[in-house]
């Protein structure tokens, strides 16, 4: 490198691991979009990765895989030691929880610029109220520079219960990219067409991790209800639930029970998953616990209209402007009854799709979300003097 030449200051994402979820997606998102002229990447697994990672576009960013076990395993906080020793990255950004005690290496490393994600909750601590876990945050407060939640209520969290300085927290909110998340004509009636289903069927859908908190369960019981109260509706619904995990068991036998599995696709883990969103006539997120959640994103983006829990972020992202409808967490019939109103009126659907696109390409443009991590990064290397050391080692100081 010359000495004329600015070095490009490289940032070290730590994560659990790189597999297909909403905070992974976020972080490939961002990754892919910053400008190369700006920052450098690196991802760091605590465990491992998956084919997920064929998502990166970019070919210079490194992907490293620590191998942690289950559990206690300091030999594994060593080996992240000596990679933050050998990358030698300007800024090290955790996410959640798994991942937040990564803040020691790099602290011991040397790392000048240190942040933390907080992107949801865990079934183990839903409402943020278990204690050994905040006592963790507390205890890692001293060594991480800046914090990012990705909701309101996260923020509070950060705030009021971890005591974290306001000026040490910024709010980013997940983008999507309108380009590849958006109405698919045909969609629809292909996906009708190839699960036999009558052309008007309303379709319910589903995207994302078949995990507890995740809750997609919670869909099945809402539909087995609605159709058990107004069995005339059984025929008129399909059910399609794109993602794979331990509840997919789970979710077959309660579609078996409820005599629905002829009404359901249970597509598993997708690469068409755009469209797939854009063929479906209600998206619901019924998940126990949320940050800014990518597929209600997503399914807003494909013009669809969404029903989820009001927990995390859902609220925020749907509104008041009629994108959807929000429930009151873990309601199986008012979930149920929503659904039912929904499917019975084509013309408030219709309203919806227009509403729900306008309202992603406004509210939440990928390009915003990139610069404003880009903008937390660039605060943090100038109060940690760790764009000084960046000059130094380019050799323009």
């Amino acid at each position: 490198m010359t000495r004329s030449r600015r070095r490009i200051p490289l940032v070290a994402h730590v994560i659990h691991a790189l597999r297909m979820g909403g905070l992974e997606n976020g972080l490939v998102n961002l990754v892919n979009r910053t400008p190369q002229t700006r920052y450098r990447h690196a991802i760091v697994c605590m465990t491992g990765h998956d084919r997920f990672a064929e998502r990166i576009e970019r070919d210079d960013v490194e992907l490293f895989a620590i191998g942690k076990r289950p559990g206690k395993d300091p030999d594994a906080y060593r080996r992240l030691w000596q990679l933050f020793r050998r990358l030698r990255p300007d800024v090290a950004h955790t996410r959640n929880l798994a991942a937040l005690d990564a803040h020691v290496p790099a602290f011991v490393a040397g790392v000048p610029a240190r942040v933390h994600g907080e992107h949801g909750r865990d079934m183990v601590d839903l409402d943020g109220s278990n204690r050994r876990y905040r006592l963790l945050r507390r205890a890692m407060r001293p060594l991480i520079h800046h914090w990012i939640p990705l909701s309101a209520d996260l923020e509070a969290y950060l705030r009021d219960d971890i005591g974290v300085p306001t000026g040490r927290v910024t709010r980013i909110r997940n983008g999507v990219d309108v380009s590849r998340f958006r109405p698919v004509p045909g969609a629809a009636e292909r996906l009708r067409a190839a699960q036999g289903w009558h052309p008007d069927t309303t379709v319910v859908g589903w995207v994302g991790r078949m995990e507890p908190v995740k809750n997609p369960l919670g869909l099945v019981e809402a539909v087995a209800s609605l159709v058990s109260d107004e069995p005339a509706l059984r025929d008129r619904i399909g059910l399609v639930l794109v993602g794979d995990g331990s509840e997919r068991g789970a979710v077959e036998q309660a579609l078996s029970a409820a005599g629905l599995r002829d009404r359901a696709w249970l597509a598993g883990a997708r690469d068409d998953v755009p469209e797939l969103l854009a063929a479906l006539d209600l998206f619901v997120l019924p998940s126990r616990a949320e940050g800014i959640s990518n597929t209600i994103l997503e399914a807003l983006a494909c013009g669809v209209p969404v029903l989820a829990y009001a927990v995390g972020g859902n609220a925020e992202l749907l509104g008041n402007e009629g994108c959807g409808s929000i429930l009151p967490p873990g309601d199986t019939a008012a979930l149920a009854q929503a659904i039912g109103e929904w499917a019975g009126d084509s013309d408030r659907r219709r309203v919806s799709r227009e509403v729900a696109r306008r309202r992603a390409e406004r509210e939440f443009s990928m390009e915003a979300m990139v610069a404003a991590y880009m903008d937390v990064y660039d605060r943090v290397l100038d109060r940690s003097g760790g764009r000084a050391r960046a000059a130094r080692q380019s050799g323009i100081v």
